[in-house]
């Protein structure tokens, strides 16, 4: 059916109906429902394309994110979803999984598609992909990770921030030594992580030699089903914990570090949290219902998704707009692997 068909069914202009379905002030409340009705009627789906090629829009918003099964991403893809339906977008979304090349395939694809605005996660291999979006007058948004240092807009967590301060309320009472698990990955969230590492234990005067940074290798650029595997954290950390030598405090850069850190520890026949404390990172879904429940940094996922879109779509209507950065709290859950 056509927008000619419900005109004709309803001797109006197509004009006239064209303007209700639009919700013009033309047209009165009375024609703007008896319109609605009888398109629904007649299963009436306005033609995108065509829509598009007299606003100048496509109605589409790209989404670039590294690995869909990352729960912090599943929750942001919800959220950004969500907030663009509300606003009458649909959302096309592409998956790098933290190759350089996946990344500069889907810019490619966003500018072939020619979508109003792209929401990206940048791998930071390649960078300078997203210029081409830039170039071409498709506003960008960069999520999580701030790698362009191209003047777009950001929004993220304050990682540095958030690990900073957990570290600094968890290491309490007597704690000399503190490991960080951490993904072995060249990115800002890392490099932040690492920074508020640091500077907590700076504060809290834990000697150098005794604050480690240890990187547990990453199986994200292997297109894996899931970004981390417990068995790397448990492998690094069983080959380092003993009964003589352990830290008192070890923080991962996720929790999936922690549950096989979690093994690690009990086969040393040590205990969480009577020998070592242990600080997760994401507050993924069993972190709960580990036993001891695992403290953990819950991040604000559905926040940036949508404080990620109502900022796309005021630079999609103001390109001109100074640039915005958005950097969100994020939440200490304290549970028992910390008392």
């Amino acid at each position: 059916m056509t927008l000619r068909d419900v005109a004709d069914r309803l001797g109006l202009s197509a004009n006239t109906v064209s303007r209700a379905l639009a919700g013009k002030d033309q047209v009165s409340e009375a024609t703007r429902a008896l319109v609605a009705a009888e398109a629904k009627r007649l299963g009436y789906v306005p033609n995108s394309h065509a829509r598009s090629l007299v606003s100048g829009r496509t109605m589409v918003v790209g989404l670039v994110i590294t690995n869909p099964s990352n729960p912090f991403y599943a929750a942001l893809i919800s959220a950004v979803e969500r907030e663009c339906r509300a606003a009458g977008y649909s959302v096309l979304l592409l998956v790098t999984e933290d190759s350089g090349e996946n990344e500069k395939r889907a810019v490619q694809q966003l500018l072939r598609f020619g979508v109003d605005g792209v929401l990206g996660v940048a791998t930071e291999s390649r960078s300078d992909v997203w210029d081409g979006l830039s170039e071409a007058g498709i506003p960008v948004v960069q999520l999580s990770r701030d790698a362009s240092g191209r003047g777009l807009d950001f929004v993220g967590t304050d990682v540095e921030s958030a690990i900073a301060d957990a570290v600094t309320r968890v290491a309490r009472d007597g704690v000399r030594r503190v490991w960080l698990l951490e993904e072995d990955l060249r990115i800002s969230t890392v490099d932040a992580r690492v920074a508020g590492f640091r500077r907590a234990l700076d504060e809290l005067g834990v000697a150098p030699e005794h604050a480690l940074v240890l990187k547990v290798p990453t199986r994200r650029t292997s297109g894996a089903s899931l970004p981390w595997r417990p068995d790397d954290a448990y492998a690094l950390a069983a080959n380092l914990i003993t009964r003589d030598n352990h830290p008192d405090l070890v923080v991962t850069a996720n929790d999936y570090f922690a549950l096989g850190l979690y093994r690690a520890i009990r086969e040393c026949g040590l205990a969480v949290p009577d020998d070592v404390r242990v600080l997760g990172y994401g507050d993924h879904p069993f972190a709960a219902y580990l036993h001891p429940a695992l403290s953990t940094i819950r991040l604000p996922a559905d926040e940036a998704g949508t404080a990620a879109v109502d900022l796309l779509l005021r630079r999609i209507a103001d390109p001109d707009r100074p640039r915005a950065v958005i950097r969100l709290p994020a939440e200490l859950v304290e549970r028992r692997s910390t008392e």
